[in-house]
């Protein structure tokens, strides 16, 4: 199977958790495995990891997005029995790397920066929220692309230039607004942070960041970091779905907080030549 998947260039990804609870997002090319946060205990890290089949200590890297607990929760643990490297920018690195017990591997880099690092080519880009350096990532493995952009307030050009041709995307869709108008819980300044333009993404505006991305070739969406109070699954897919509209062929799920989701494979179209290879023609 892994010689396939380096002929095809398959990449594959899987949500581990998302919510307030925590994220973590898997992805896979060619056997080499990398880790979008941190933010479940480190038990379950590995209990989810291993649910799909990877072993932790298999792990080619962890990308951190920010500094937020929710993102980061499980690392101080983790890295004690599996010294796996952490790749952030510079401020996250330096803040997250104050929470840890001991010195871990880091790879720093500027907010926006495009390198390539053990067989990935990594673009990363600046997400508007209320954090010191937040990223997204765009992934690639040469043939296939995909992006991870969650914890953002509001969809602007750099996010939409960023995240334009990539095949499989992980959006955060955190609150449909009449549902937080009308949540108790929340006193109006936390409201208000979460609606901000540096807080998180409502349906709405995830949606209208897909209704864009398909025209360029998105084919594959996990919507994560659903509130439990304010939104639900069915209503998230609704609106992305009254948005794009029902014709349009579009892989769309949502992540929960307490269970993996499936493996999200993004496989390229076969070339004629590959049967020749395939089977001595």
């Amino acid at each position: 199977m892994s010689e396939l998947r380096h002929f095809w260039g398959q990449m594959r990804f899987a949500v581990l958790g998302s919510g307030s609870g925590g994220n973590a997002t898997l992805v896979e090319s060619e056997g080499k495995y990398l880790l979008v946060d941190a933010g479940l205990s480190s038990k379950q890290l590995c209990l989810r990891l291993e649910a799909l089949g990877v072993s932790p200590g298999s792990l080619t890297g962890i990308l951190l997005t920010h500094e937020h607990g929710d993102h980061v929760r499980g690392l101080d643990v983790f890295l004690t029995k599996w010294k796996v490297p952490l790749v952030a920018s510079i401020m996250t690195a330096r803040v997250v790397q104050e929470g840890l017990r001991q010195p871990a591997e880091w790879v720093s880099f500027e907010s926006g920066q495009r390198f390539t690092w053990e067989g990935f080519d990594l673009e990363t880009f600046a997400l508007p929220h209320d954090a010191v350096e937040p990223v997204g990532y765009v992934i690639s493995n040469g043939d296939r692309k995909m992006g991870v952009a969650t914890d953002l307030g509001h969809v602007d050009a750099v996010v939409l230039n960023a995240l334009k041709g990539v095949e499989g995307l992980v959006l955060e869709a955190n609150y449909e607004w009449k549902l937080l108008e009308a949540d108790t819980k929340r006193p109006f300044s936390t409201k208000q942070r979460i609606s901000s333009q540096h807080g998180h993404l409502s349906n709405e505006q995830a949606a209208d960041l897909i209704a864009e991305l398909v025209p360029e070739g998105l084919k594959t969406v996990i919507l994560g970091h659903l509130s439990s109070d304010c939104n639900t699954p069915e209503v998230a897919i609704e609106v992305v779905r009254g948005r794009i509209g029902g014709d349009c062929e579009l892989e769309l799920c949502c992540a929960d907080q307490d269970e993996v989701t499936e493996w999200q494979s993004l496989i390229p179209p076969l070339d004629p030549a590959f049967y020749g290879e395939l089977f001595g023609g």
